[in-house]
């Protein structure tokens, strides 16, 4: 399904970072005319009408300021959001500011804060635009309103005049007064009940943005994260590889000098190094017997939410089809939406991760995993306008499994963000992982392992080659749950593991450094025996440092009979 790219104009005179600005929107699936030129950038706008318009302030005196002022002046770009790059003081950030910039980000600034602010104003602008349609709305409501009363008034008058008439005639005209009334009704009862309508399809087309990609963008995403994986240091090997280099030339070292106060000072270091060397490489260890042991029962999570009207318990479809198979459009490009709609039902796509944890089929997650609207702010707004979101369906993908296991709700905790689901295992094999709620399970400074799905389904088809990955988008396009299959078909679907250190122990959570994302929810946390100690549920956005865990304790309620 392809859906209407959103336009951005990029003006910056310094050609690499315009570059890398140029392909970081277009990868995020944005349509973008970058040039160096304000008065190209300006005159491009006045044509095409463009969503957001981002301009470099450079060095002071430059055109950046009169771009501003125009862009805000004119009437085509009256309505496109300004967002400033700045290198300068806080003085030019707050004149950007007065001139009517949107908003203002100085450098240097992370990729992932500058696409949140990009997103932010492309959010303001639909919200702005959705406004100014229904002014439009009520002021042809208006006239047609003001319309009927003329037509109203005028067969008033003749009312008046037909009383000189024949009977038949005065019935007649008191028939057509009713019937322009009945009119009259149904247009407003009609007009009330699209704008409600509208803002309800509004808030939900708002939450289907980043799932309605079509495949050129999957491509992309897929492409994106592929790179940023492949430019990230190679973590526990890179650091055992650069020791055993630095213990090879500290033993040359001991072996060409004759000085005993310097070799004593070579074999001390040498000591550290082989040390470190030995606790690495004893962690490293640790990892693989835990991966051996515990990697087939740690599974990916697929849930489908739907939208349904909180009075009737209709849900939300699209409006239906065109004749390629594709939901119908509005002028916009925006997608249709409908309760009485012939077309599928619309759903939102979420992953996230689960471990076995009895022989069951029962597993560990997080409660906002299987419930995504909890705690939800952006899905919270659809509530807003009478809707709900609720659970349409739940899959389960482990490691060698070839297809989906069928999986249900079992228990939601009240008192933590866990929860258990029940699959249906296809094999006996799959080992339920081990619990540890002792206090000596949890040690700060002792190592840890982390293991899920971060990123989903990118990250599963980043590690998957080029080949298979267009096959696969080729036959399923962008369809989450035919991609699924044919991933599990493959058996391609494998945890990442990554380790670290357990550094903080609070009453309702637990600190550790080993890295994970949005994905990498509902994944265990074990420690160095092997044992599952908390299940992996928040990042610190902007700290690598740092993610949070729920201590397993909080989960064994839910495992009660």
């Amino acid at each position: 399904m392809t859906t209407k790219r959103e336009s951005i104009i990029l003006i910056d005179a310094h050609d690499q970072p315009r570059q890398e600005l140029d392909q970081g929107l277009r990868a995020a699936g944005y349509e973008v005319f970058s040039t160096p030129s304000c008065a190209e950038g300006v005159e491009v706008a006045q044509k095409t009408e463009p969503e957001l318009i981002i301009l470099d302030a450079g060095e002071a005196g430059s055109c950046w300021s009169d771009t501003v002022t125009q862009l805000k002046g004119a009437a085509a770009t009256r309505y496109a959001r300004v967002l400033v790059l700045s290198s300068l003081g806080p003085a030019e950030r707050a004149r950007a500011l007065d001139l009517g910039a949107d908003d203002v980000i100085s450098r240097p600034w992370e990729n992932q804060e500058f696409l949140a602010r990009v997103r932010n104003q492309l959010r303001t602008r639909r919200a702005t635009q959705a406004m100014l349609d229904q002014v439009r709305i009520a002021e042809e409501g208006q006239q047609i309103a003001r319309t009927a009363f003329d037509a109203l008034a005028v067969t008033e008058k003749m009312t008046k005049d037909a009383f000189s008439l024949d009977r038949r005639l005065r019935i007649g005209l008191a028939g057509v007064l009713g019937g322009a009334l009945l009119m009259a009704g149904i247009f407003y009862f009609f007009t009330r009940r699209v704008e409600k309508e509208s803002r309800r399809a509004y808030r939900i087309i708002s939450q289907l943005e980043d799932t309605l990609t079509g495949q050129e963008k999957l491509l992309a995403k897929t492409n994106q994260t592929r790179q940023e994986n492949q430019s990230k240091p190679s973590g526990i090997e890179d650091e055992m590889q650069q020791l055993r280099d630095q213990s090879d030339t500290l033993k040359t070292q001991i072996g060409s000098t004759s000085d005993a106060g310097n070799i004593a000072e070579l074999r001390r270091q040498l000591d550290e190094t082989t040390g470190r060397l030995n606790r690495i490489e004893g962690e490293s260890k640790t990892a693989q017997g835990i991966i051996r042991s515990y990697a087939r029962s740690v599974c990916l999570l697929h849930v489908s939410v739907a939208f349904r009207d909180k009075d009737t318990g209709s849900r939300v479809h699209y409006a239906g089809l065109n004749q390629k198979g594709e939901p119908i459009e509005d002028s916009e490009g925006k997608p249709v939406l409908s309760l009485e709609g012939r077309g599928p039902e619309v759903r939102l796509d979420f992953f996230g991760s689960a471990f076995l944890v009895s022989a069951d089929g029962r597993m560990l997650t997080n409660r906002h995993v299987v419930e995504p609207w909890w705690k939800n702010d952006e899905l919270a707004g659809v509530g807003e306008e009478g809707m709900e979101a609720i659970l349409a369906d739940i899959e389960c993908y482990c490691p060698d499994a070839s297809r989906a296991l069928h999986t249900s709700v079992d228990k939601v905790s009240e008192d933590a963000d866990l929860a258990a689901v029940r699959v249906t295992l296809d094999d006996s094999k799959r080992a339920p992982l081990a619990l540890d709620s002792s206090s000596k399970g949890a040690v700060s400074g002792t190592p840890v392992v982390l293991m899920g799905y971060p990123t989903g389904l990118d990250a599963i088809l980043a590690r998957t080659d080029d080949d298979t990955v267009h096959k696969i988008v080729d036959s399923a396009g962008n369809n989450p749950t035919s991609i699924m299959t044919a991933l599990a078909t493959r058996k391609l679907i494998r945890p990442i593991t990554t380790q670290g250190h357990l550094g903080d122990i609070l009453p309702d959570k637990l600190v550790y450094d080993a890295q994970t994302t949005s994905g990498g929810s509902g994944g265990p946390l074990f420690n160095e025996e092997g044992k599952v100690i908390g299940v992996n549920y928040a990042i610190l956005k902007g700290f690598g440092g740092s993610n949070f865990g729920i201590p397993i304790r909080f989960g064994e309620p839910l495992l009660k009979h």
